[in-house]
């Protein structure tokens, strides 16, 4: 992993940038998407490897459940005000499709300064209301107090992780995802030393990994803020130069926060999950939390390519080729079905061989049980995620993020009150994934193809004036 990390770093900043408007967009979608793909998964495995193998194996299942017990409470906060960072690739990656570079430079000082500002926000946010929502969650007595400390220490990583999420942002939107992984490679290697260190030499526990994992943010955000003050394009950053444009941030804003507030959802909605989780105990907590890991190696995967729909989208539009569009989903989709049916297949096989060495057997099973109601059908979120995705690239924040409130989030929140509280099975829990996921990715789909139309009737009666 070094080796590949030393070789992207060796590239040159030009020769890691795709042209997205320009045909094939199959192969460019696919280069662009395995940088991304790879990073994610990398930090995922990383997160993993504190969770389930430092924690689960050198400290115990507790300690992994307490870490586990925080996980939508750390999305609720983090994830909602990353979900920003999709305004900023938009923003910027439509005005480098219509080659304004003085809205670049404007949208790329005004992101770095507005991230650092929200990261402190989130930071007093979390303190004070992570720990009263670890007891609204009804985490068990036994991991409260290790999950409390956990979420103090993590939270004060949240200025580091939006200045890395907003840097990235800027180089997925003028085409390149190769030192994004590279970064993110070099702090997850970071991560997995001192958090052994903290937990091996130091027998710091869950406060270890904490305390590693907010040491390597703070490196990721550093190489990702030195890289954009070395660029040669328009995405330099000047720190002498950092101020928030309103009329910019305003933009970034109408595409960001509903994406903000869907990623927020997403995380309520599984608090609510994870709340009738806790019923079943510190077992359930477990497996399901390694359950949960596993996934997120899937939505990486899947999340990535629908990344790439929205960097791709985005400079289409603002070049004015519209056309291009349809291509660009039409493939992302086949990729993301394929990868996410795949993959999701490949970890409920393996789920039995691997599981037993991290967590005991009770807990082996409620994570198979998610495994095969959530894990399998995993290609219909991939592509409910590109039908949201696309929508984003065109402009369009608000649509995207209502259908996904109403068909997922509200959804699982009235299943949980209504189908689980009458069958109080872990299985029926979770077939609310599959439901919501289907009904979802429908409405996206009518409402992409009515903008799409919309945006190329007005193309059109442009030119005819013209």
């Amino acid at each position: 992993m070094i080796i590949i990390c030393l070789i992207l770093k060796g590239d040159s900043m030009k020769s890691s940038v795709i042209d997205m408007t320009r045909e094939p967009f199959g192969r460019n979608i696919i280069r662009f998407t395995i940088p991304l793909v790879l990073m994610s998964m990398l930090q995922i495995l990383f997160m993993a490897c504190d969770d389930m193998l430092i924690l689960g194996l050198f400290v115990g299942s507790e300690a992994l459940a307490a870490v586990g017990a925080t996980t939508y409470i750390v999305n609720l906060f983090i994830n909602g005000f990353a979900g920003l960072a999709v305004g900023v690739n938009v923003v910027v990656a439509q005005a480098i499709g219509a080659k304004n570079e003085d809205a670049v430079r404007k949208a790329v000082h005004t992101a770095i300064l507005s991230s650092v500002a929200l990261g402190i926000a989130v930071t007093f946010i979390g303190e004070a209301l992570g720990p009263l929502s670890l007891e609204a969650l009804n985490t068990p007595d036994d991991i409260i107090a290790e999950s409390a400390l956990y979420l103090r220490i993590y939270f004060i990583s949240a200025p580091f992780n939006l200045i890395f999420n907003f840097a990235s942002a800027i180089m997925r939107a003028k085409g390149d995802s190769k030192h994004p992984f590279c970064y993110l490679t070099l702090s997850g290697i970071a991560d997995i030393i001192l958090c052994t260190g903290f937990v091996l030499v130091f027998d710091m526990g869950v406060g270890g990994v904490a305390l590693g994992t907010l040491l390597s943010q703070v490196l990721a955000a550093v190489l990702s803020v030195l890289h954009l003050v070395r660029c040669e394009d328009e995405t330099r950053l000047m720190l002498g130069r950092l101020r928030i444009d309103l009329r910019i941030f305003k933009r970034i804003l109408l595409v960001g926060i509903p994406t903000g507030l869907n990623n927020m959802a997403f995380s309520f909605s599984n608090m609510q999950m994870q709340s009738a989780i806790n019923i079943f105990g510190s077992a359930a907590v477990a497996g399901c939390s390694v359950s949960t890991t596993m996934e997120n190696f899937i939505y990486a995967a899947t999340n990535s390519i629908m990344q790439a729909v929205i960097s791709f989208t985005g400079q289409n539009t603002g070049a004015g080729k519209l056309e291009n569009v349809p291509k660009i989903v039409r493939l992302s989709l086949i990729f993301t079905f394929l990868t996410g049916s795949l993959l999701g297949s490949l970890v409920y096989v393996l789920g039995y061989p691997m599981l037993p060495f991290f967590i005991n057997q009770e807990a082996v099973g409620y994570a198979m049980s998610r495994n095969l109601v959530v894990m399998l059908p995993y290609g219909i979120c991939g592509v409910m995620e590109v039908y949201a995705g696309v929508q984003r690239g065109l402009g369009k924040g608000l649509s995207p993020t209502i259908i996904t409130l109403l068909g997922v989030c509200l959804f699982r929140i009235l299943w949980v009150h209504t189908a689980f509280r009458a069958v109080m099975t872990i299985e029926m829990l979770f077939l609310s994934y599959l439901i919501s996921w289907s009904a979802t990715a429908l409405a996206h789909y009518i409402c992409y193809r009515y903008y799409l139309g919309k945006m190329m009737k007005r193309r059109e009666k442009i030119r005819t004036v013209a």
